[in-house]
């Protein structure tokens, strides 16, 4: 579709320039003529024969001035400052603005489309990178941006039209901010035609003192911003008394990992900052997420490895083992890892952590209620809400009268569950149906769409299912769960399938369907930073809430639910929080990766195929297997890719998909290529340890390397090592 909207771009440019020539050639004399007669002293020589004319025919000289204003602005012609001067020699201050007002904003408004249609795609593909910044910030204060450099006379004319054609601001916009922007510049122009007689060029109508003055002007929009900002700040804050001093300059809600990176910035910059957590420190990546399922999934991966030991050689590796000393061996490994996030060890960075339920009173005050129900009340500068997520459980019929868990209760299991029902095919409900699958348990796995981890590509979703399918999981796809019901002491989830209704028995179900933001019970609510609506906290691109000192990060704002990218937004957040006043940044998730740590992995940094296309944005796909990489041959793990998809043409990397053993740790090169902004020549110029699993990096870069070969250049180097035999 697209290469058909450029090969119809091309054609109409071609005919436009076409028909050009051809008026060009028809009136070459007559064009020439005028372009000779478009100057200073000629209009001075000619006053008074066209004074003349536009006094006997009014309307038809209007529309002949506007008629050439138009075609000479929209074709980026030289001349239009001349044309305006004579506008106001010939039809005085008062019509003389009006018709150039009118004719210079709708010839810039031409060109403006003239650009927009026929160049802003290259540009966006040559250049879509570099532009982000820009675009970004045009969507956000386009309208001032135009009307502050429409204001100052030394920004070209045809360059801003130009310009802000590349950019995403809205047609309206541009034209509205341009009819005001060039009134100011188009009165003196006018207004000096006026006094024709007296000028000898029109650089003597633009003064220093005038342009200094213009100039001053041109920062009249970006004053006005920053009133209106002040104007909504005074207006969100008008029910609020904001205290004189504060007790801190940031304080932090929740403990997990956003929180723990929030308060660890802040007292790194020297800040005063206290944490407050209701519940455990570490959050759920520390005691019942990442860590506790990492922990099992290494013991469940190495069961898996004694049972298929033939492939290395090994006859017999048989393994016993206990239930309840897996399930200890991940308590040990919390416990090992929960010094990192302890009260002990942010008390001696300097943080002032306190154990309790925080509820925000106003914008700046924070109340604390201690185990005892003691009260205490502090004041900050910057709040931070951090207070994560919890796994949903639907109100299903039945519910409460069976044995169910979720990715937060599963660790207090003791005994193995002979038929374990996942109900979510996400990395979640993946990963843990295969780590129990390994341990033991007959597992059924639920998923209500067409396959299990839609947000990757359908060959990778169709690898997991089939390895997971081969490890003898029963992957249910298109079944959503409708109940539960419990006959002669058994339980039983009732399901709809694609055949009908179905019944599957079950000792115990793992709800895995997704995590709901922590919204309620912060005073969030009650001071109107939310809505009850809200299934998250809303943000802005600097995670600010309604009130621009208070902010949210991690699992609360619904962005990316991972203990990295809650730790990355952590950074915008407590930064923005603290040095706001003087420099924000807009949080960024193109080079945030991920990972689904079943086996094999998947690991994700950017856009995959499915993502590219919804977007309608052009790539090229370059595929390197695993079962020709030496290394991992060598441990018979020779299975699984590496993807890269690329701009067509070039090496910048738009996102990358592995799907192998390591490949949550393999895939980190390719995240520091895209953060800074380095191309897969790069990584083919960089030397891989042999034999290592990184080297799958190199050498899909290589591939890619292989399908841009310059043949020409070859040729030539060919032809120069056969003269040099001679």
């Amino acid at each position: 579709m697209q290469s058909k909207n450029s090969e119809k771009k091309i054609f109409v440019l071609l005919a436009l320039l076409v028909v050009l020539a051809g008026l060009f050639i028809s009136f070459r004399e007559s064009i020439l003529d005028l372009m000779a007669q478009l100057n200073l002293s000629s209009l001075k020589n000619n006053y008074s024969a066209l004074e003349t004319y536009f006094t006997e025919h009014p309307i038809r000289s209007g529309l002949i001035y506007v008629s050439v204003y138009i075609a000479i602005t929209a074709l980026s012609f030289p001349g239009a400052a001349l044309l305006t001067v004579a506008g106001g020699a010939l039809f005085g201050v008062l019509w003389g603005t009006i018709l150039v007002s009118f004719a210079s904003t709708i010839g810039a408004t031409v060109a403006f489309l003239l650009t927009r249609y026929f160049f802003r795609n290259y540009v966006r593909t040559k250049f879509g990178s570099k532009l982000k910044v820009i675009n970004e910030g045009i969507k956000r204060d386009g309208a001032f941006y135009l009307l502050s450099m429409r204001l100052v006379p030394i920004f070209p004319f045809f360059a801003v039209n130009v310009l802000m054609a590349l950019t995403p601001i809205k047609t309206k916009t541009f034209f509205v901010a341009s009819q005001i922007g060039m009134l100011f510049g188009t009165v003196i122009y006018v207004n000096a035609g006026t006094q024709l007689a007296s000028l000898n060029s029109i650089g003597d109508i633009l003064s220093a003192p005038l342009l200094i003055s213009l100039c001053v002007l041109g920062l009249f929009p970006l004053v006005a911003k920053g009133v209106l900002n002040f104007i909504t700040r005074q207006r969100v804050y008008r029910n609020w008394r904001r205290p004189k001093k504060f007790d801190y300059n940031l304080i932090v809600i929740g403990g997990g990992a956003a929180g723990l990176v929030s308060a660890y910035i802040g007292t790194a910059v020297k800040a005063k900052v206290a944490l407050v957590e209701k519940h455990q420190m570490g959050g759920d990546c520390l005691n019942t997420g990442c860590v506790p399922s990492k922990a099992l999934i290494k013991t469940a991966h190495f069961i898996a490895e004694s049972r298929d030991a033939a492939k290395l050689g090994i006859k017999d590796a048989n393994i016993s083992f206990e239930f309840s000393e897996v399930m200890r061996r991940v308590k040990k490994v919390i416990k090992q890892i929960e010094p990192h996030d302890s009260i002990e060890r942010y008390s001696k960075l300097g943080v002032d952590c306190f154990l309790g339920d925080a509820k925000i009173t106003t914008p700046w005050t924070v109340q604390i209620r201690n185990k005892d129900g003691d009260l205490q009340e502090f004041s900050s500068r910057s709040i931070i809400v951090a207070a994560g997520a919890r796994p949903i459980v639907p109100p299903l019929p039945g519910l409460k009268d069976v044995d169910y868990a979720t990715s937060d209760t599963i660790w207090d299991i003791e005994q193995l569950p002979k038929k374990l029902i996942v109900i979510g095919g996400g990395a979640i409900g993946c990963e843990l149906s295969q780590a129990f699958q390994r341990l033991g348990s007959e597992v059924v796995l639920i998923e209500s769409l067409d396959r299990i981890l839609v947000k990757e590509d359908d060959v990778v979703s169709d690898a997991i299912n089939n390895k997971l399918s081969d490890e003898g999981i029963a992957i249910l796809t298109r079944h959503r769960a409708k109940g539960f019901i419990t006959e002669n002491n058994k339980q039983y989830l009732v399901c709809d399938s694609p055949n009908g209704e179905l019944r599957l028995a079950f000792d115990k179900v793992l709800f895995a369907i997704g995590r709901q933001a922590n919204t309620l019970g912060y005073g969030l609510e009650d001071i109107d930073a939310i809505t009850s609506d809200d299934k998250i906290v809303p943000t802005n691109e600097y995670l600010q809430t309604k009130y621009p000192n208070v902010y949210a990060c991690g699992d609360v704002t619904g962005k990316m639910q991972f203990t990295h990218a809650a730790a990355h937004q952590a950074w915008y957040a407590s930064v923005n929080a603290l040095f706001g006043t003087f420099k924000k940044f807009s949080v960024d998730f193109s080079s945030v990766p991920w990972a689904t740590f079943t086996h094999p992995q998947v690991a994700r940094v950017g856009l995959n195929e499915l993502d590219a296309r919804a977007q309608g944005i052009e790539y090229e796909l370059t595929n390197y297997g695993l079962d020709d990489l030496d290394r991992a041959i060598a441990d018979s793990d020779d299975h699984g890719y590496v993807r890269v998809l690329t701009k067509p043409g070039s090496d910048q990397i738009l996102g990358v998909t592995i799907v192998g053993e390591h490949a949550a740790e393999t895939i980190a090169e390719f995240v520091l290529a895209m953060k800074n902004k380095l191309g897969l020549n790069k990584i083919l110029g960089t030397t891989h340890i042999y034999p290592t699993f990184s080297e799958a990096n190199k050498y899909v870069s290589g591939e890619w390397k292989r399908k841009h070969t310059p043949e020409k250049l070859l040729k030539l180097v060919e032809f120069f090592h056969r003269i040099a035999r001679r």
